[in-house]
């Protein structure tokens, strides 16, 4: 949350109130509905208190599972296109939820973790000489729910079959387990992983979502994030500490005032680094992606897990960057596709960039495209994902 506006301790539902007496919301009905579901939650959560789980004697002594609160609330998922504030109600509810073990997390990087916990304990088992289990998942799964017991996870969002093959039973335990789950989302449930690989199987998982969690839509016709980009300059021009300042203050007020994070993605079996990060806001260097062995795909999943990019200190391009400027070009042409909002800090004008090298003649079409992404038609264009 903005450090401007202290949490009040009550829930999201006073959270938001103050934050509109500060003026730095409007009211907006639609966002009333949601933040009373979560603040229904958090009620909850609050009653449920910091007693002990119950177990039998060998749990209060330490040794087996403690019994799960059976009436933990299940939690909710939100979902609706960008903009509509859907980040900073999780922020408002995530930020003095009732509950020691709480976390939030991105729900691909969570993702990540799972496989990394999955490899782990299966080169354990084969160091110690025990057969393979019948089903990893579960005891990841109950490993979790002893970690934490509140999940919110920002941008719910399926993209690969590894994820997809195990989300079912995944988070089939979890619930059982007691875990309180709170979801956003681009995608309606019905929509996950939509025209995957092998989605006949990942189907009974949407199901369990529909089941468990409460489905909320948060759309209305106001956007949020399209009132902010108003205010920006696009395209920053020349380079300095001024245009420096200026992609910062876009970044925060994409962000939510959030400092952001570096976020590692993963496509096609590589590492895609992100150096800073917030639900749906990435920003990062020239040189961090245009200096190295990037490819479409890297910037085409770059591209699905941002509405928003920001990308600082373009140079002037020559022939000795024509490697760089090919990796531009690719780049700018996801983003493109994506229709991905694209706020940066350049050498020179787009018409300048590059003029003299192998592909000069070809970089006129980024030319053209640099040019249209700051229009305002571009920047009303629904975000890709």
């Amino acid at each position: 949350m903005d450090s401007e506006i202290p949490t009040t301790g009550k829930g999201p539902a006073a959270n938001l109130a103050a934050r509109r007496a500060a003026g730095q919301v409007h009211a907006d009905p639609v966002q009333e509905k949601v933040v009373a579901r979560l603040q229904a939650i958090h009620d909850q959560l609050k009653a449920l208190g910091s007693a002990p789980a119950k177990g039998g004697f060998l749990a209060r002594l330490g040794f087996g599972r403690a019994e799960r609160p059976k009436d933990a609330p299940h939690g909710l998922y939100i979902w609706g296109p960008v903009g509509r504030g859907k980040s900073m109600l999780m922020d408002l509810f995530f930020a003095d939820a009732p509950v020691a073990k709480k976390r939030r997390v991105h729900f691909h990087e969570f993702m990540l973790e799972v496989h990394e916990r999955l490899h782990r304990r299966r080169e354990e088992l084969a160091a110690r000489g025990a057969p393979p289990e019948a089903d990893t998942i579960v005891p990841i799964a109950r490993a979790i729910a002893e970690e934490t017991r509140l999940l919110c996870f920002d941008e719910f969002q399926v993209t690969n079959i590894a994820d997809a093959m195990i989300l079912g039973r995944l988070f089939e335990t979890l619930f059982e387990e007691g875990l309180t789950v709170i979801a956003t989302s681009n995608r309606t449930p019905d929509d996950l992983y939509k025209n995957g690989l092998q989605r006949d199987r990942f189907l009974p998982f949407i199901e369990l979502v529909k089941q468990r969690l409460e489905i909320l839509k948060l759309g209305g016709g106001q956007d949020y994030r399209m009132d902010r980009m108003r205010e920006f300059d696009m395209y920053l021009t020349p380079l300095g500490p001024w245009a420096t300042k200026k992609l910062d203050e876009a970044f925060r007020a994409l962000a939510n005032g959030a400092d952001g994070e570096p976020r590692v993605l993963r496509t096609q079996g590589r590492n895609v680094e992100v150096p800073r990060a917030a639900p749906g806001v990435a920003m990062a260097d020239y040189l961090d992606w245009c200096a190295k062995p990037m490819g479409a795909a890297d910037f085409l999943c770059i591209a699905d897990h941002f509405h928003s990019v920001i990308l600082s200190e373009i140079p002037k391009m020559g022939p000795d960057n024509r490697d760089k400027a090919a990796r531009f070009v690719t780049m700018i042409d996801a983003f493109y596709e994506k229709k991905v909002k694209f706020i940066c800090s350049a050498a020179t004008t787009p018409e300048k960039l590059y003029t003299d090298g192998d592909g000069a003649f070809e970089f006129q079409r980024t030319v053209s495209r640099l040019m249209e992404m700051q229009s305002p038609e571009y920047l009303a264009l629904e975000h890709i994902a």
